[in-house]
């Protein structure tokens, strides 16, 4: 089989499974879920196949035309598309086996894995895209995927309201996105990415800065970065497993990608707008978690975080340091998602962290597996997130002091919540009598957390990794000796301060010691949460409601009553005369004939 062909297969594979469940599946949900994950697994194969056999190459075929303007779709395996999707195909994979547990009695299960592959489809086609147009059209893809997961249970209101929210905040930022787009290609005349690659990107400066800008639009949406992070945290409102898959692991990263995939026209300017905007909703997202009680809340804001080190290390100039950072963070915040599932479903679906407790002797697989996930995010010497967390740390600290103390800043907060959350539910006795009768999962549920586990302990070590990545994992910054000292001094003392923090601060007597001891801190961090979604709905309730009321009275009376009706009225007035004129006696026309002679003379004559 070709490259091309197995890149065909890793697209098809899932649309095929999702057509298949669609149409007659829908009530045999066991046959539903073994095809969905069999296609999970071909993605999975075909995109090791692709990215350690060493095939790179670019294809495309004219699919649209109009006039001098085509659209073309094709495929661009490099070694940025080859990492990307072996992260998309080996977490995929993990989220399709756990699904078979955590969703075993869900009446809705062969929706919910047509959906699964509907997004496999959608997400495999962003990583594989030759250009932004064919790009956008499996972004909006994606979209739809997370709108149509987020609402599984759309029987709960909250459900069916964080599918909506996500839906439209994401337009928001895909609208930008779309601008970009047009914008690229009218100043470039191409949206080709092997053609930006080779300088077409460069002529047009008075765009230079605009064009990514806009792009970076879709990225700040689809990424949860400030201000359009508010969908983020009610998206886990979805099944635990689409949290995993969708929003820690591979959708909310297709904006980290995407931009390194327009790299070519990236300039100083935009990379600095990029890079505070990555910062400080990284700084942001830690804070809000610190205050959350729901379990899926907690790694949400988490996760929202560790996307904004990625866009900083991007904007610092490293896309080897961002895609670095996604992978790893993909493998340890799937698991912990996947942990988090775990002890959802053994404790009968609750996610009151304050109500769980005492869950170490009664799930020691899924509590060790959790522990190592904590360890890798909180930075932990030698686990993937360490070595991660510590390039981006170097990188801002060689090219950006202010952006290195706030996101170190930043990772005493991370390691300060996961150890609040970590200890919590594991440690101390159960408060709740679910809780009590928790007992692990079978295999389908613990066999993920093993393997994301040991992905998690050494995906830090790039000599690990297959040559093939070589062309991505090789431009990860070299910190110089200074830099290293400094990062690697850091990283220890904001690993013992935030961990050792939330050890003693927290008890495990089901009350939340920053709440009765610090109130008005956690007051501030609770409306710092809030604060977004009281803006966006005042905005909606005060200034755009208005707007539409204005703008509907003007439509009312000036365009439809003025000018339509207005218009329409002279030329019935207008018909009416003119009908008049019109008897069909011929006495009449005699009359106005001789009137008309009359009027000519008169003109002819002067005297008029």
């Amino acid at each position: 089989m070709t490259p091309l062909h197995t890149a065909l297969l890793v697209l098809l594979a899932p649309l095929g499974s999702a057509a298949l469940i669609t149409l007659f599946l829908g009530r045999r949900p066991a046959l539903a879920s073994a095809v969905s994950v069999a296609a999970a697994a071909l993605v999975a194969a075909g995109a090791l196949w692709l990215a350690l056999g060493g095939a790179r190459f670019a294809d495309s075929l004219e699919w649209l035309r109009f006039g001098s303007f085509s659209v073309r779709i094709g495929f661009k395996v490099d070694d940025l598309a080859a990492l990307m999707l072996s992260v998309v195909g080996v977490v995929g994979l993990c989220v399709h086996v756990f699904s078979l547990g955590y969703m075993r009695d869900d009446s809705a299960r062969s929706r919910y894995y047509g959906g699964l592959s509907i997004f496999m489809f959608s997400m495999t086609g962003i990583v594989l895209a030759d250009n932004l147009f064919m790009m956008f059209i499996f972004w909006e893809l994606v979209g739809f995927s997370s709108y149509f997961l987020i609402g599984h249970w759309n029987a709960k209101a909250s459900a069916a309201d964080a599918a909506k929210k996500a839906f439209i905040v994401n337009r928001v930022g895909d609208f930008g996105l779309l601008l970009g787009i047009i914008l690229c290609y009218w100043t470039n005349g191409t949206v080709s990415l092997s053609a930006l690659g080779e300088g077409h990107g460069l002529a047009h400066v008075a765009y230079s800065r605009l064009i990514p800008l806009l792009l970076f639009c879709g990225a700040v949406g689809k990424s949860a970065q400030l201000p359009l992070q508010v969908w983020l945290p009610d998206a886990m409102e979805g099944p635990t497993p689409v949290s995993a898959l969708i929003h820690a692991a591979t959708m909310v990263a297709a904006g980290v990608y995407m931009l390194c995939r327009i790299n070519v026209l990236m300039v100083p300017q935009a990379a600095e707008v990029i890079a505070w905007v990555g910062t400080l909703t990284a700084l942001y997202a830690a804070l809000c978690a610190v205050t959350q009680r729901d379990i899926k809340k907690v790694l949400a804001y988490s996760t929202i975080s560790q996307l904004g080190y990625m866009v900083a290390a991007f904007g610092l100039g490293s896309v080897g340091a961002a895609m670095f950072h996604l992978t790893t963070h993909a493998f340890f915040k799937a698991l912990l998602f996947l942990g988090s599932g775990s002890v959802i479903v053994a404790c009968h679906h609750e996610q009151d962290i304050f109500r769980m407790g005492g869950l170490k002797a009664r799930m020691p697989l899924t509590f060790w597996a959790f522990t190592v996930g904590v360890a890798a995010i909180a930075g932990v010497p030698f686990l993937s997130g360490f070595f991660s967390k510590d390039a981006i740390l170097a990188l801002a600290y060689d090219n950006n002091p202010a952006v290195f103390a706030v996101l170190a800043l930043t990772a005493v907060l991370t390691a300060f919540y996961m150890l609040r959350l970590w200890k919590i539910v594991f440690l101390g006795a159960p408060r709740s009598e679910p809780v009590e009768h928790a007992h692990e999962g079978g295999i389908s549920l613990t066999s993920p957390l093993v393997l994301l586990a040991a992905l998690s302990a050494v995906g830090g070590y790039r000599g690990l990794y297959p040559r093939a990545f070589d062309g991505v994992l090789s431009q990860v910054p070299e910190a110089s000796g200074t830099a290293f000292a400094a990062v690697l001094a850091t990283s220890v003392a904001v690993l013992v301060v935030g961990a050792g923090a939330a050890l003693a601060f927290y008890r495990t007597d089901g009350a939340d010691a920053l709440d009765q001891r610090f109130p008005a801190v956690f007051g501030f961090l609770t409306s710092l949460r809030a604060s977004f979604d009281l803006a966006y709905d005042y905005y909606v309730a005060k200034v755009q409601q208005r707007a539409a009321m204005v703008l509907n009275f003007l439509d009312l009376v000036g365009l439809a009553g003025a000018v339509v009706r207005g218009l329409a009225g002279v030329t019935e007035v207008a018909g009416f005369g003119a009908r008049s004129l019109h008897t069909g006696r011929l006495s009449n026309y005699v009359y106005w004939f001789l009137g008309g002679v009359v009027i000519l003379w008169a003109f002819a004559a002067g005297v008029l």
